[in-house]
């Protein structure tokens, strides 16, 4: 077998690699089954047991109250950008708040704006996404059909840090790149969504957990895939899911909650971690620029410039060669960023700081 490498892609991303010894050993034949994971039926008892599993899991990770449903579906986040609106704006009579805090909030006020009137309640563009706005900085409508937030903007390294207050209109968040990595309170969201492939398992699903209340506003003419409440009555078996995706996260739920020891547990590795790239930025006296306010700082992505185009395709080069890899930044914007995941090991970190260092020394 080659050699692993640190892999710090923003997504799909580096999973533990106790999950993926596991999916190797499973993948011939599933224990009890008889046949691979990619074989056996949605609705099959063994497939039952593990989509079971991982919804109780996932409630148990971040205290999911009863009154909600954790729906697993397909078509990544931004097919829950149309989803959000097609359910809970189209028809409402009611304009949608949304908090453009960097590129997928972006995208999805534009998606949401196919299916009624929708409205940016803050708009950090003309900061450049440095930052999440403080409360009094929302212009909420007064009644609006709900408030929507991306927790975490990967390419430019924004996090929100306190949730806004939305009175009695439903929060909807893209929980997408930092899902698991901290405790949530569940309760103050109307719908929490997050495609797979960054921090709970690999591409294919998207976790979907909505407020029962929330699912009587889907109108009966959508179709039925789009339509929470038919998923949701339907135990997210309306059609076949992506049993192989479902399965690893069930292994990436099983690992948090015993490996790690929760999301409190987790939270705390995060934020080492994050505090080591952080520093070796803040401590190169500008060598190195950061693009977050340091309040707004991301745990999960790190993005980062250097003085000239030369010197990072040098640093990108010889970090690839320590096998740091997968550092280069967002086609949209370019310079560099570490995505550091909850699976991203600390020792990585420790190994890019190193290095971060001492390319600073070097070429400053």
């Amino acid at each position: 077998m080659e050699k692993r490498v640190y892999n710090f892609a923003p997504g799909p991303a580096v999973l533990p690699l106790s999950v993926i010894e596991e999916v190797q050993r499973d993948l011939l034949c599933l224990p009890g089954a008889g046949s691979s994971i990619m074989e056996i039926s949605h609705r099959s008892k063994t497939f039952d047991r593990i989509i079971t599993g991982a919804e109780a899991n996932i409630r148990k990770l971040l205290g999911v109250p009863d009154n909600y449903r954790v729906l697993f579906m397909q078509g990544g986040a931004f097919y829950q950008f149309a989803m959000v609106a097609l359910n809970l704006l189209r028809g409402s009579g009611k304009p949608a708040d949304y908090i453009v805090t960097g590129t997928w909030s972006g995208k999805a006020i534009k998606e949401a704006k196919t299916q009624g009137e929708a409205k940016p309640a803050w708009d950090g563009k003309p900061d450049n996404f440095i930052r999440f706005p403080k409360q009094e900085e929302l212009k909420l409508s007064a009644d609006p059909a709900y408030v929507y937030m991306c927790s975490n903007e990967t390419i430019q390294g924004v996090q929100y840090q306190i949730e806004p207050e939305t009175g009695a209109a439903p929060l909807i968040c893209d929980s997408s790149s930092d899902i698991f990595c901290r405790p949530v309170p569940v309760e103050k969201f109307g719908l929490i969504f997050a495609c797979a492939q960054k921090n709970a398992g690999p591409s294919g699903v998207t976790l979907v957990i909505v407020r029962d209340d929330l699912l009587e506003r889907s109108s009966g003419d959508l179709p039925s895939l789009l339509n929470y409440k038919i998923v949701a009555e339907n135990k997210s078996l309306l059609n076949t899911p992506p049993t192989f995706a479902v399965y690893v996260v069930k292994l990436v739920t099983d690992w948090l909650l015993n490996e790690i020891g929760g999301l409190k547990k987790m939270a705390e590795i995060n934020n080492r971690k994050a505090k080591m790239l952080y520093d070796a930025i803040d401590e190169s006296e500008g060598f190195y620029q950061g693009h977050a306010a340091k309040d707004c700082r991301s745990t999960m992505n790190v993005p980062f410039r250097m003085p000239s185009e030369d010197l990072q395709a040098a640093f990108l080069e010889q970090a690839a060669a320590r096998d740091l890899c997968n550092l280069q930044g967002h086609r949209s914007v370019g310079g560099c960023r570490a995505s550091i995941y909850n699976a991203m090991p600390v020792e990585g970190v420790e190994l890019l700081a190193q290095f971060m260092r001492e390319f600073c020394k070097k070429n400053k």
